[in-house]
């Protein structure tokens, strides 16, 4: 895949998609999204990790090749060791894309979330939002690495649907590539 040029490379390892919010609220959002960005992004999706057992989810996420696999807890959810997943996301340098709702983005938490995943050095591909319009503008002056908007279900056409994906994967890839340096 090229962009003006440039060759994009997507992942050979999986992704966690994260969002923020109550573990129900979670799972729910991701419910809905994992399988819409996965095909997004062109990524087979995995298997939810297991949150009560990070280093073993990781472990053998390691050895899962490419794919996208939804996490059913807020980064900052405490674990029993007194870490939390975005401090565990960080030592095993576990990229991460995170998804907000609309919703969620009159709130700071998608400045909040990459303050966490930065303070603990988990490599975030980068943000998506979920349903809502689109504010490019805005976007520009959150100075948060923003992927694009993936359109709630039924929001668009089933064209602009797919224009919509596209450009998430284009944004991905480009980042990602970024990351590999």
């Amino acid at each position: 895949m090229t962009l003006s040029g440039a060759s994009l490379t997507m992942p050979r390892q999986a992704w966690v998609l994260l969002t923020g919010g109550s573990p129900a609220a979670v799972a729910e959002l991701q419910g809905q999204v994992a399988p819409r960005l996965a095909a997004a992004l062109d990524l087979p999706l995995l298997e939810p990790l297991d949150p009560l057992a990070p280093d073993r989810a990781l472990s053998t996420l390691a050895e899962a090749g490419a794919g996208l696999t939804p996490l059913h807890r807020d980064p900052g959810h405490g674990l029993d060791d007194g870490r939390h997943w975005a401090e565990v996301l960080g030592a095993w340098r576990q990229p991460v894309v995170v998804v907000l709702t609309a919703e969620q983005l009159e709130t700071g938490l998608a400045a909040a979330v990459v303050a966490l995943l930065q303070q603990w050095q988990t490599p975030c591909v980068g943000l998506v939002q979920w349903g809502g319009s689109w504010d490019p503008e805005q976007r520009r002056r959150d100075r948060l690495p923003w992927l694009g908007r993936l359109p709630g279900l039924g929001q668009l056409p089933p064209e602009q649907d797919r224009d919509a994906g596209l450009a998430l994967r284009w944004g991905a890839g480009a980042r990602w590539s970024l990351w590999q340096g």
